[in-house]
């Protein structure tokens, strides 16, 4: 049976000389496992240009029970992004944020809410031209909403510490190690505070912004523990340099 569903393209690998095995987070179905051949052409109904890192797709496909990699029979871009893709800048964010979904985002069933935030989120980086070396910051905490680990902000008064195990401000030092002192608590109580529209606002040095980024990375491993290091970091940062 064919259903039609959007795709927002997070990975893919080669599998063989003739197809790709691409992970795609679904409107329909969650996080699913396609194959697609790696030698068909741009008027093919499943061009493989089009599984670039954050396109989102619209998909006609086929989902088989007990199969664990499904089909796409026909696929073409439901939302335009020149500018993700050409602009150097915007296209390294897309390959580090796109990476990060692929390691944290394992759901199968559908999530109306994370899915409608990622297609705003995607379209907010296309259009924007104000903040975008913040984009990933308001990015990372806001998806935390959506991972069930977003920390009780309203716990902040000042010279407090972000106990990141238990996500709260304390008063007094933990008995853990997992913990930021009192003047990155202050940027972090601020920081939960940025939105795409106002992170044009926050100036951060490139210091400020590697250690603000390993320490929010630091808060997903706490509460993913599964997640690994994530290789396109490195290269986005030599972005802001």
């Amino acid at each position: 049976m064919l259903n039609k569903t959007r795709g927002i393209v997070l990975h893919s690998i080669p599998y063989n000389d003739k197809y790709s095995i691409v992970y795609i987070y679904t409107e329909q179905f969650g996080r699913a496992t396609y194959m697609v051949a790696r030698n068909r052409g741009k008027k093919s109904p499943v061009s493989r240009a089009l599984f670039m890192p954050l396109s989102v797709l619209e998909m006609e496909v086929e989902h088989k029970n007990r199969r664990d990699i499904h089909r796409i029979k026909e696929s073409r871009v439901d939302i335009p992004l020149n500018e993700l893709f050409c602009n150097p800048v915007k296209n390294v964010l897309a390959l580090f944020l796109a990476e990060v979904l692929y390691r944290v985002v394992k759901e199968t069933e559908p999530d109306p809410r994370l899915f409608d935030f990622l297609v705003r989120s995607i379209q907010y980086l296309e259009f924007t031209e104000k903040g975008v070396a913040n984009f990933h910051l308001v990015f990372l905490l806001q998806l935390l909403n959506y991972m069930g680990i977003y920390p009780n902000t309203d716990s902040y008064v000042i010279n407090s510490y972000f106990d990141m195990l238990n996500g709260e401000f304390i008063t007094r030092l933990p008995l853990h190690r997992h913990y930021l002192n009192r003047e990155e608590s202050m940027i972090f109580a601020r920081l939960f505070r940025i939105s795409f529209e106002n992170m044009g606002l926050y100036t951060f040095s490139r210091q400020e912004r590697v250690n603000i980024i390993n320490r929010i990375l630091e808060y997903y491993r706490l509460h993913i523990p599964e997640l690994p290091e994530i290789k396109s970091l490195a290269v986005m940062q030599s972005l802001f340099d």
